[in-house]
């Protein structure tokens, strides 16, 4: 990766910079294994503040480019990940991982909170991220935040779909998106069936609760006791309540 004229300017100053400046002033960038292959992750002194995966291992000098475009800050190489980021990546979850994430609105800031409490293995629809941020409306600006996701896999927005059961597109494209959840045991192919029978929530006569196909609680159900709902509305009208982990309720009907 080239140096960055800036860091070069600021190479050339005489006096000697306080201790932990040039740490406030550049990111640190490392390469390290993810789900998908090789990511690069940029990290300043608040966290990590952005990651790219790269499809074409040359595509990934441009990383520093981006970097730059984005947050206007330079890019020093890193000794070594950032405290957690590994168990992240090979979790899905970001727990213990500090994100600098001062650059997005609170809007942003608020799907991607939101994002991060779909579990591993789990999907839920853009109208549900909307609801839980108290935005039912703005299902379409939830999927602009999520293509704007400086922290893809850290906060899992392939875990976001489509209502009608499509995975939807992603910041890697939408094969990635299908390999990631495939990875974290989603049944698409499974879902496509469903949705191809306009089925979209699944209850079961045992519990009287309904859900979502991918709940654990879903998984659970045994095929005689397993009904299949369009809308909520439609499976609480059949005296099925809404199920208190994956909360399909907060999706409009």
């Amino acid at each position: 990766m080239n140096q960055d004229p800036l860091l070069s300017g600021l190479a050339g100053l005489v006096a000697d910079a306080p201790e932990g400046l040039l740490d406030r002033i550049a990111a640190r960038w490392v390469r390290v294994e993810g789900p998908l292959g090789e990511v690069s992750v940029a990290a300043t002194d608040q966290g990590v503040a952005f990651l790219r995966h790269y499809d074409d291992p040359a595509a990934a000098d441009g990383f520093a480019a981006e970097f730059r475009a984005r947050f206007g800050r330079p890019l020093l190489p890193g000794d070594r990940p950032p405290a957690g980021l590994m168990p992240a990546l090979r979790k899905g979850k970001a727990a213990g991982l500090r994100l600098d994430l001062r650059e997005l609105s609170d809007f942003q800031r608020d799907v991607l909170t939101a994002t991060q409490r779909i579990p591993r293995g789990e999907v839920r629809p853009y109208a549900w991220i909307a609801r839980q941020i108290g935005r039912p409306g703005a299902v379409r600006a939830v999927g602009t935040a999520l293509a704007r996701n400086p922290v893809p896999l850290l906060v899992p927005c392939h875990r976001v779909v489509r209502s009608d059961g499509a995975a939807g597109d992603y910041v890697f494209g939408a094969a990635a998106k299908e390999r990631l959840l495939r990875q974290e045991g989603v049944d698409l192919d499974g879902l496509r069936e469903l949705a191809e029978a306009n089925v979209f929530y699944l209850a079961s006569d045992t519990t009287g609760i309904v859900c979502f196909p991918t709940c654990h609680n879903a998984r659970r159900i045994t095929p005689r006791h397993r009904h299949g709902f369009r809308s909520v509305a439609q499976a609480e009208s059949a005296g099925y309540r809404a199920c208190r982990t994956c909360r399909p309720g907060e999706v409009a009907a």
